[in-house]
């Protein structure tokens, strides 16, 4: 009899909880499966139906702990308009704490434009990129054997949600597939796999699959990159780009021979590299390419009026395990990237993370260095980073100059999109630096006139 309020006091709120939550399922889903780099993509389409009785304004999405832990990237939108006029509109994104989720799923909800109300059908699109999702095996292979990995998922999508009918596309590098787990209906043509379709699946349905297949793609991986921006009202912007660099593919085993690389280079695929392509900014000027001993003369420079492609090439080629230290700069106009504000704010308006194509940046630290006597220092960055601020220290610098530093991890290409870094300066801080200048010729001039007309000879006393 004690405990009988308490009983009552639950069963009250689990039905008021149930009856004011609203009620989803999914019509219909697709998953496309993009293993054709080292990066993996996946593009889901869910098209879902508020069967409650109150109106829904997020949608859920679950996420294995093997993948929340590599996931880069997740954008949602949503399609308006038919045909020619469809035009996709981006959706909000956010985590939501999951600590019932079964088996340690991480959930992320999808902030719908207006509310889907009762009986309602809409659509959304979700893009999420993965990175380290692809497991060499064997781990280890010689020169001349191609490269073999493994990927690792479920043959159905996992939703909090019931799903009627859904069906996945797995789009492989290659059409040599060593093997692939199969769960009816199940079939292959070519390089995609496809599960599916399977209806009425419960929540959280979840079956494993794995696929052995070959990718010789170059797993290039940045495991350490730090830009500096630096920003001289005097007209230029200098760039230097520091890398550690790595190929994190299967581990390279035996002797290394030239005349055998040479061969597979010219009759196959090879898992090893030996170039890069940085795309950098139209306008480019005073371009360098040099590592601990000194400068690397094997680039090679494309510039047009839209964008600047640098080829660079290592001083030796890159097997799995192998690491490459290397910094890239070069300048740029101040008028393409610094502008300003309504309020009379300085901004700088450059994109964000690697140059280098196709690549995985474990590590990224961008340092924009502000002239001195900037103030005020804030930045803008349409994702998640973490932020501090620090002094650097030039020549003829006095009080040194305010760097914002921008911090993240794991960074992939979606992430090249541009941000900004407001602040307020004073022009009078442009003297600074010919002021001392002048002040120092003018004391030097000085003191050698000063010398002149001294009489530092020693004679005799009167």
């Amino acid at each position: 009899m004690a405990i009988l309020p308490f009983l009552l006091l639950s069963v009250l709120s689990i039905l008021q909880f149930v009856s004011s939550s609203p009620q989803v399922r999914v019509l219909s889903a697709e998953k496309r499966i993009d293993l054709t780099s080292p990066i993996v993509r996946v593009f889901l389409t869910l098209k879902v139906e508020n069967t409650g009785a109150s109106e829904a304004s997020d949608i859920l999405l679950a996420f294995p702990p093997t993948e929340a832990e590599h996931l880069a990237i997740l954008k949602a939108s949503t399609a308006e308009g038919k045909r020619k006029k469809k035009t996709y509109v981006p959706l909000s994104v956010g985590s939501v704490e999951s600590a019932d989720a079964p088996n340690g799923a991480q959930l992320h909800a999808v902030q719908l434009r207006s509310p889907l109300q009762s009986g309602e059908t809409t659509t959304v699109e979700v893009l999420y990129v993965l990175t380290h999702c692809l497991e060499p095996f064997p781990a280890e292979i010689s020169q001349s054997e191609s490269q073999f990995v493994y990927y690792r998922d479920s043959a159905t999508i996992l939703s909090p949600y019931q799903i009627k009918e859904q069906t996945i596309y797995i789009k492989t590098s290659t059409n040599k597939v060593e093997s692939f787990t199969k769960i009816d209906p199940t079939a292959r043509s070519g390089s995609e796999i496809r599960y599916g379709p399977y209806h009425d699946r419960a929540p959280y349905s979840y079956s494993p699959v794995i696929v052995h297949f070959e990718n010789n793609n170059p797993f290039v991986v940045v495991e350490e990159l730090v830009r500096e921006i630096e920003i001289s009202h005097w007209g230029s912007i200098q760039i230097r780009d520091h890398y550690k660099l790595k190929h994190a593919g299967a581990q390279h085993k035996g002797v290394f021979s030239r005349l055998e690389y040479q061969f597979r280079q010219s009759f196959g695929a090879s898992p090893s590299f030996k170039n890069l392509l940085a795309r950098l900014p139209p306008r480019v000027h005073s371009v360098y390419y040099r590592d601990e001993i000194g400068n690397i003369s094997s680039s090679h420079l494309r510039i047009d009026f839209q964008k600047s492609e640098l080829e660079i090439e290592p001083r030796y080629p890159l097997f799995g395990g192998w690491k490459a230290t290397f910094t890239i700069g070069y300048g740029l106009p101040l008028q393409d990237f610094l502008f300003e504000s309504p309020d009379g704010q300085r901004y700088l308006n450059f994109s964000f993370g690697c140059p280098l194509l196709e690549t995985t940046v474990d590590d990224l630290t961008v340092k924009v260095i502000l002239p001195e006597g900037s103030r005020n220092p804030t930045a803008a960055v349409p994702f998640p980073v973490h932020q501090n601020l620090e002094m650097t220290y030039s020549y003829l610098d006095v009080v040194g100059r305010t760097t914002m530093v921008l911090r993240k991890t794991n960074v992939v290409p979606e992430h090249n999109i541009p941000f900004q870094v407001y602040y307020d300066f004073n022009p009078i801080f442009m003297l600074a630096e010919p002021l001392m200048l002048v002040s120092a010729v003018f004391l030097f001039f000085i003191a050698c006139v000063a010398y002149i007309h001294m009489d530092l000879s020693i004679g005799k006393s009167s």
